[in-house]
């Protein structure tokens, strides 16, 4: 059964706080998924969040601490000691630790791995930090089970036991050289069903999926959707094994893209959180609105220089809005598709096949709506010529408002610029524009004003 957090529960909680009833308290979370706690830990002040952090064991408080919203984490290691948040650190993987140190000042981020016991799961996190965090080699673990080419199977099982003891998962047995140089995985079917004798180098399958230091964790993400991966190995530059991915990092991965991908659709710059300041949401919104009332501005200039025929052909203006609207949303489904095609790598680069099925499905779609407007536009108000003139220009607009959606994010991919920023207002204000500079324009070509 899915846990839920009632306001029974919380009230609980807080005065068996209240109480410092600490036995009590720690036997009512001790039975909880330290997921559940840190949803918990949401709803309580800092103070009651940083109290019962301080009274759970270190095993579990460790848990929690990867799983807490960034703000509360930071106000709960602000309320640490360097030799509390080490004895945290030390129960976690080199990959969270890492994360979680990065997070803090430097002067504290110094006496924090000065405090940590390990000195080997010390070097490992502080060799991780050198890393860019948007990188395969920032989002590795150290901890990985491998084996020597050259040992015989029974030398590598006596190994192998010694290095699970650090591994929470053991998803594979990876096989290096002398120089510890990626040379494949080893199936662990073969180990159990091979003489003891037999040499490593007989057995493993040199064919292995992997991952450099520097390869953007997106594509890390690509490749493990695309071949089923749990774990994927990274190596450095001379190709040795410094690492592994796993797919618990690689969600994280997605969940950021998507709401950064989402945010940027909707013309937020940054990321922003429900419960960042004011000043921060401001600082992520403003610059799209302002861009948007420029260029919407244009379009006031351009509505302007029509005054005259929108007062002798009234209709003209009341079908506006349904262009900008009709352009707005046939730009952004087409540059969404585009979009998505491109993170998911369905769709590489620019394509006249993609693009002419584009064209396609926006002149039918504009050729139906354009018949629909032209039968009501004939029925409510008897102007066949000006009927004609918006129906037309409502096909033409459709058609670029397709084009521009789909070319735009495959300029922007092209050019190493996230393609998301094309979705949303982009491409709304844009084809505002455009969409009523040629509707005009057919306007007066074909009634002549």
């Amino acid at each position: 059964m899915q846990f839920k957090i009632s306001k029974e529960l919380l009230v609980q909680i807080e005065q068996l706080i209240y109480q410092k009833n600490d036995k009590e308290l720690e036997v009512l979370l001790n039975d909880l998924h330290h997921a559940d706690i840190a949803e918990i830990f949401d709803e309580l002040e800092i103070e009651e969040a940083i109290y019962i952090f301080k009274i759970l064991d270190s095993e579990i408080t460790a848990e929690i601490l990867t799983e807490l919203e960034d703000d509360v984490r930071e106000k709960i290691l602000h309320g640490l000691s360097a030799k509390e948040i080490a004895e945290e650190l030390d129960e976690l993987d080199t990959d969270d630790a890492a994360d979680i140190i990065a997070e803090l000042s430097q002067s504290k981020k110094e006496e924090v791995i000065l405090e940590l016991e390990d000195l080997e799961h010390a070097k490992d996190i502080v060799d991780l930090l050198r890393y860019n965090e948007d990188e395969a080699g920032g989002l590795m673990g150290k901890e990985l089970v491998k084996v020597n080419e050259n040992w015989n199977v029974l030398t590598c099982v006596k190994e192998m036991r010694s290095q699970a003891e650090h591994v929470t998962r053991v998803h594979s047995i990876y096989v290096v050289d002398d120089e510890n140089r990626l040379k494949g995985r080893l199936s662990l079917k073969d180990l159990l069903t091979t003489s003891t004798k037999t040499m490593i180098s007989d057995v493993y399958i040199k064919k292995v999926d992997y991952v450099k230091v520097n390869t953007p964790n997106v594509e890390v993400a690509r490749i493990m959707q695309k071949y089923d991966l749990e774990a994927i190995p990274v190596v450095d530059e001379m190709g040795r094994l410094v690492g592994r991915v796993t797919i618990d990092d690689i969600v994280d991965v997605i969940k950021e893209e998507a709401d950064k991908d989402y945010q940027m659709a909707a013309g937020i710059t940054q990321d922003v959180e429900a419960g960042d300041s004011v000043l921060e949401m401001i600082k992520a919104r403003l610059p799209w609105l302002l861009i948007g009332m420029v260029i919407e501005l244009i379009a006031s200039l351009v509505l302007k220089n029509n005054e005259t025929s929108v007062q002798q052909y009234s209709t003209l203006i009341i079908f506006v809005p349904l262009l900008s609207a009709t352009a707005g949303n046939i730009g952004v489904q087409a540059s969404a598709i585009v979009v998505q095609g491109l993170a998911n790598g369905s769709l590489k680069e620019f394509s006249k096949n993609y693009l002419t099925k584009e064209i396609t499905v926006a002149m039918i779609s504009g050729t139906i709506i354009s018949c629909f407007l032209f039968l009501y536009h004939s029925i409510m108000y008897q102007q066949y010529l000006v009927g004609l003139a918006i129906s037309i220009s409502i096909i033409v607009v459709i058609l670029f408002a397709a084009i521009l959606g789909t070319v735009v994010p495959l300029i922007l991919h092209k050019n190493k610029i996230d393609p998301a920023i094309a979705t949303g207002p982009f491409i709304t204000t844009t084809n505002d524009v455009f969409g009523i500079m040629i509707y005009f324009g057919i306007a007066r070509l074909i009634l002549g004003f």
